[in-house]
């Protein structure tokens, strides 16, 4: 009869991407373990999403009081002591770490992606701050970005009440994001 424990050296981590994905990572496929370094599990989730400017990213995760903590690329995981006391399995968000000065200068389209993705986020959770005129036109851009350039035929009066851009979204906020939609191109 087997042992049913878990294998200490064993790893199962589950990485919740800015667009809501989930990338899987464990010993039996990627070979990670508690003693690998923070920079390899970085680098298979740089690879999975084909990312080339790094610096800009990193993975959190949070202990059992919800405080938050970045992953040290420089410590194995054993060394994140407060991630190790959550799991398994584990949980790491990945994200922005450090944002751009200037966003135009990124180079990559899947860079500027995923800033588009972390702003998303973090306005729609209330973490980062919008006044109402702006968060229709940051709407408009990501209904254009989703369903393309307006159509009437295809984009019904409501449409856009289909999606979430802010904390407690109102009617109005949709009905401008709507108007701002048919302008673009």
């Amino acid at each position: 009869m087997g042992c049913f424990c878990a294998v200490p050296e064993e790893f199962y981590c589950e990485v919740l991407l800015l667009d809501e994905s989930k990338l899987t990572l464990t010993t039996q496929q990627q070979g990670i373990k508690k003693s690998t370094k923070g920079s390899i599990v970085l680098d298979h989730v740089f690879r999975h999403i084909n990312l080339v400017e790094i610096d800009y990213f990193g993975l959190r995760y949070c202990d059992r009081s919800h405080q938050t903590y970045w992953l040290d690329p420089a410590k194995t995981l054993a060394e994140h002591k407060e991630l190790i006391n959550t799991g398994p399995p584990y949980t790491l968000y990945f994200g922005i770490k450090f944002y751009a000065e200037d966003p135009c200068k990124l180079k990559e389209e899947i860079t500027r992606y995923q800033f588009f993705l972390q702003v998303k986020q973090d306005v729609l959770q209330g973490r980062l701050p919008c006044p109402v005129n702006i968060a229709a036109q940051l709407g408009a851009y990501a209904i254009q970005s989703e369903l393309g350039d307006y159509d009437p035929y295809k984009h019904t009066a409501g449409y856009v009440s289909e999606y979430r851009f802010v904390p407690d979204q109102k009617e109005e906020l949709e009905e401008a994001i709507e108007r701002i939609h048919k302008t673009l191109m």
